[in-house]
């Protein structure tokens, strides 16, 4: 007879299992006709996953120019600085310009797929390390299975847009994990970073309301602040300074997502000097200015 290891895990076995704790946090799920998609450089610390049913849709990382295929899901990682278009409507080359609508059960969308792009996409977080990988755009195949969930995603989103059920929140989970769990990888080296850069970002994340110094961080893991600032930027490739900034504009971008709380109280809650500073900040790295984010008026 074989006695249990762990009594309170109920694990009959001796040999210790290791997991990766990913920490799905959904931002917002929507499901749009678009008449006008002109976004330019646009730069966000979340996750991003756009499909769109018919063709039209283009997607630019420097370079590279994505023609947006309807059997294909494109995810982007945070901090991509990337732009997009409808080419059958195409007006400004500066500038982030959205004109369209929430598709609900009212409108005839094989209408609206004649003249419009049809356009799904979600935002979420994965939280620590997994923000934080290299900035790119993927292109995964649309399976059967994530086809099915992407039907049933979009048609309850045309019946409801705003408090979700459990079926629905467990459902985009599922098609958020199978998606991301596409991408090579090479995406995910991040994992395997210095322990000492992994403690300390664990530490940014659990006080980002806090103005954070070096050498506070530094003394976390017993480190003069020259050696690892030098350690930090070898391994995140990104100084500290400027990692600590993008993680409160992440925080920031998620309280807009769930609050309707001022742009002066986060910029006070997220430890800057006035709404100014944050508001540089703020577009320094993601393009647009907080009251444009906070208006929701781009995808």
């Amino acid at each position: 007879m074989k006695f249990v290891n762990k009594i309170e895990l109920g694990d009959p076995s001796t040999k210790k299992q290791n997991f990766i704790n990913v920490k799905l946090k959904l931002l917002c799920c929507r499901y749009w006709y678009l008449d006008l998609w002109d976004c330019h450089d646009m730069v966000f610390p979340f996750w991003r996953i756009y499909w769109n049913k018919n063709e039209g849709g283009v997607l630019t990382l420097q370079d590279d120019i994505y023609k947006m295929d309807p059997n294909f899901l494109y995810i982007i990682s945070p901090f991509t600085s990337f732009s997009t278009r409808f080419s059958k409507h195409h007006k400004y080359d500066t500038g982030i310009h959205v004109s369209g609508k929430n598709l609900t059960e009212k409108h005839n969308e094989d209408y609206f797929e004649s003249k419009s792009l049809i356009h799904f996409f979600t935002h979420f977080n994965l939280g620590t390390p997994f923000d934080n990988v290299f900035p790119g755009i993927f292109k995964i195949e649309l399976t059967d299975h994530l086809k099915e969930r992407l039907i049933y995603l979009t048609e309850r989103l045309k019946i409801e847009n705003h408090d979700f059920k459990l079926t629905f929140n467990l459902k985009l989970q599922s098609f958020v994990r199978e998606a991301i769990s596409n991408i090579g990888a090479e995406l995910w080296k991040t994992i395997n970073i210095d322990e000492r850069v992994l403690t300390v970002h664990r530490f940014i994340e659990a006080n980002i309301n806090e103005k954070l110094s070096n050498s506070e961080l530094a003394s976390i893991v017993n480190m003069a602040p020259n050696s690892f600032a030098r350690l930090f930027k070898e391994e995140m490739g990104i100084t500290l300074h400027n990692f600590i900034q993008n993680r409160k504009i992440a925080k920031a971008c998620e309280i807009f997502e769930y609050t309707n709380d001022t742009i002066e109280s986060i910029s006070f809650k997220l430890g800057f000097s006035d709404r100014y500073h944050f508001s540089r900040v703020f577009k320094s790295v993601t393009g647009i200015s907080p009251a444009l984010y906070k208006s929701g008026k781009y995808t």
